[in-house]
């Protein structure tokens, strides 16, 4: 069976709801029962305000869980400090945490119900942005990119589908790729701890990947949810199908939500798309529902299955040829295709000129110049986005074996060229 609730999309509102009572939580009475034990029985004996704290719920939720422990004579109060009531677990109470942490450690914020988390994502949902040409001019600035691209980024971010990116190794797709969530960077979403599927405790809030934005809209804010920048999510040649799906860790016995789970409402960058641990057309047949459909189908322990959205932006950058790494039916799926090629010779001095000045090196135009041709009927090699960079890195680390401050002369280019670039094979490599 697949638990699934269909919901309105709506415009992202403002605080959420504060509940007020354990039925506000919207998720089951003993579920939140058992993670107070449990709560009570790891941490040193607390006191209510700090259980509190710890589940992220209201205090009167909180006093009235534990005064339901209590009748059943499981926690108890050791003692009054000032008006704060000092409690821990009973003998009785003991025996039943250890049996609820053999099933399941989890300890933190109460999770919210999967309705509540597939609710908000919708309103939350990626297809209703409306970003404009200053909007992607601003988050490109510190990349030249001819205005065409930009254009059909901007596009590919209105239309909230998936993007490809696609062309020769060093190019700036990754640089494209990784840049483009700034364009939504001002804009804030709800993420949760936790969510609560079929009794089950699915992690979804992650400090290493989602940004949290001070406001004092929390305050006022249920706190089981945190307030963040859109997500941000990159996977490169490490990513496998398992990091695709639930996670389920054999210790803790709570899982932890997948990447694309974790990246809704934001970005999820597949790097060097074709080059993974699993073979393309894996990834591909796994997404062909989630991208038409904007819903994904996680699986629990024991086959249930849980319908999620599936709100974000894909962004699959490559240097291999699309048409090789999926069927048509998978690229109508991806509605925008964006083939990132070599720079021109005015693009690549500009290129040149923003790198040095990071750098605070000074800039010679003609050196460049002579870079360009060195580069394009020396070594027959097209003008690359990343060639301004790599270069002047080896001019750099040149300069600091030879402990002397860096410089853009054509001495130094012409060594830095000659240890970047491979030449072509002379009569005696190719007789061997």
């Amino acid at each position: 069976m697949t638990e699934s609730y269909a919901v309105e999309t709506a415009p992202h509102a403002g605080p959420l709801q504060i509940p007020e009572a354990v039925e506000d939580v919207a998720v089951h009475r003993p579920l939140l029962e058992d993670l107070a034990l449990k709560t009570i029985y790891v941490t040193a004996p607390p006191s209510l305000p700090e259980l509190s704290s710890i589940m992220r719920l209201n205090y009167k939720v909180v006093d009235d869980l534990f005064r339901r422990l209590r009748a059943e004579q499981l926690v108890e109060v050791t003692g009054v400090s000032g008006n704060t009531r000092q409690i821990a677990v009973t003998s009785r109470g003991r025996s039943r945490a250890l049996e609820l942490m053999a099933l399941n450690q989890y300890i933190g914020a109460a999770p919210v119900s999967l309705q509540s988390y597939v609710q908000q994502v919708r309103q939350q949902t990626v297809r209703d942005l409306e970003v404009g040409p200053e909007d992607v001019s601003q988050a490109f600035d510190s990349l030249v990119l001819e205005q065409k691209t930009l254009n059909k980024v901007g596009t590919a971010l209105n239309s909230g589908s998936a993007i490809f990116l696609y062309g020769p190794t060093g190019s700036g797709k990754t640089a494209i790729a990784t840049t483009l969530p700034r364009v939504l960077g001002k804009d804030q979403v709800w993420i949760p701890y936790a969510v609560q599927a079929d009794g089950q405790i699915i992690t979804v809030f992650d400090p290493n990947l989602h940004v949290k934005v001070e406001d004092p809209i929390t305050e006022r804010s249920d706190p089981r949810w945190v307030l963040c920048r859109r997500p941000a999510v990159l996977a490169g040649g490490e990513l496998s199908i398992e990091m695709l799906e639930l996670q389920l860790n054999p210790i803790t016995k709570f899982y932890t939500a997948p990447l694309q789970m974790k990246a809704n409402n934001g970005v999820l960058i597949i790097d060097d798309f074709g080059r993974q641990r699993m073979r393309p057309e894996e990834l591909l047949n796994r997404w062909v529902v989630p991208l038409d459909r904007r819903i994904d189908f996680l699986t629990l322990a024991g086959g249930r299955k849980i319908e999620i959205p599936f709100e974000l932006f894909v962004v699959f950058a490559t240097n291999l040829d699309p048409s090789v790494l999926g069927d048509p039916a998978f690229l109508r799926r991806i509605q925008t295709k964006i083939r990132v090629g070599s720079v021109s010779r005015e693009h690549f001095h500009e290129i040149f000129d923003q790198v040095c000045n990071d750098w605070g090196i000074s800039y010679e135009k003609s050196v460049v110049d002579e870079l360009i041709d060195i580069i394009q009927k020396d070594y027959g090699e097209p003008l690359r986005a990343c060639h301004p960079r790599d270069l002047v890195n080896q001019i750099r680390w040149a300069a600091r074996y030879e402990r002397r401050e860096p410089s853009l002369d054509r001495e130094s280019i012409l060594t830095a060229v000659d240890a970047y670039f491979v030449p072509e094979a002379d009569e005696e490599s190719k007789s061997n």
